[in-house]
């Protein structure tokens, strides 16, 4: 179980897009209200934010963004303080940060529609202590092709066969901690997103770090992975929402492909 004790940091969750991978369920409600269980998403990392400690939220809303604030509110009953921030147009997953009067130095920012038990305390310290303008969270992730996959020179000759071949690769969790330091190459109500901020970043000689923590990661964007989210979610409550941790069900799933 994480402590509970108060960490000056404040976090920002992205709440704004549109979520066209989950139609026809995001026709009706915003991609951080879809449900897992009898909870929408979005209340899943809020308690979650508030178990490690994270009390003060800024939720930045664009699409259906009355429909989260019904159900966010002020933030009294998760034990947060949460404010808002709203998009007039798109700008993106960075460029709403320039909207946030109030950014501690560093902040955590994440998207609003993954599920997670990455300690975000751990990720926080480790920020900190390698003196980081950006650090990104990270998550190991297989990818399977369900083709045969053809290896030929541009001249037709065939150099190789892969029956259904497997690759590995370390993904970006959506969960980022950001030092005031890296707020200058983020333009003012311009459409920036996080990719291009953190390229911007390490080419301006900044220090971006690579966090990666034995934990489970879900981004429910696709239809695939929310049935997967639910079933996790469904089995491991308790580790989603407060922090702790059944090692049986969470070694059994963190063995399953992630297709």
């Amino acid at each position: 179980m994480q402590r509970k004790t108060k960490i000056g940091v404040r976090a920002v969750i992205l709440a704004g897009g549109k979520g066209t991978r989950l139609k026809p369920l995001t026709a009706v409600f915003p991609k951080p209200l879809v449900p897992l269980g009898n909870k929408p998403i979005i209340e899943i990392l809020l308690r979650r934010l508030a178990s490690a400690g994270l009390k003060d939220v800024t939720i930045c809303t664009g699409y259906l963004a009355e429909l989260i604030k019904a159900v966010c509110g002020d933030g009294g009953k998760f034990g947060l303080n949460i404010e808002y921030v709203g998009e007039e147009q798109p700008l993106g997953t960075a460029g709403p940060l320039s909207l946030i009067p109030n950014l501690t130095d560093p902040f955590i920012v994440m998207n609003g529609d993954l599920l997670t038990t990455l300690s975000f305390p751990s990720m926080l310290n480790f920020h900190k202590r390698q003196k980081a303008d950006f650090t990104v969270g990270v998550f190991p992730r297989e990818v399977k092709i369900d083709f045969g996959v053809i290896q030929f020179d541009k001249r037709g000759e065939f150099s190789g066969y892969r029956e259904k071949p497997k690759y590995n690769y370390e993904v970006s969790m959506g969960v980022n901690v950001i030092s005031l330091a890296a707020m200058k190459h983020v333009p003012p109500g311009r459409h920036l997103d996080m990719p291009d901020l953190v390229l911007k970043v390490h080419a301006g000689k900044g220090r971006v770090k690579c966090y990666r923590e034995n934990c489970r990661w879900l981004d429910i964007g696709r239809m695939d992975d929310y049935a997967l989210a639910q079933e996790e979610f469904s089995q491991n409550e308790e580790a989603f929402l407060n922090g702790a941790t059944s090692k049986k069900n969470l070694d059994h799933r963190r063995r399953r492909v992630l297709r």
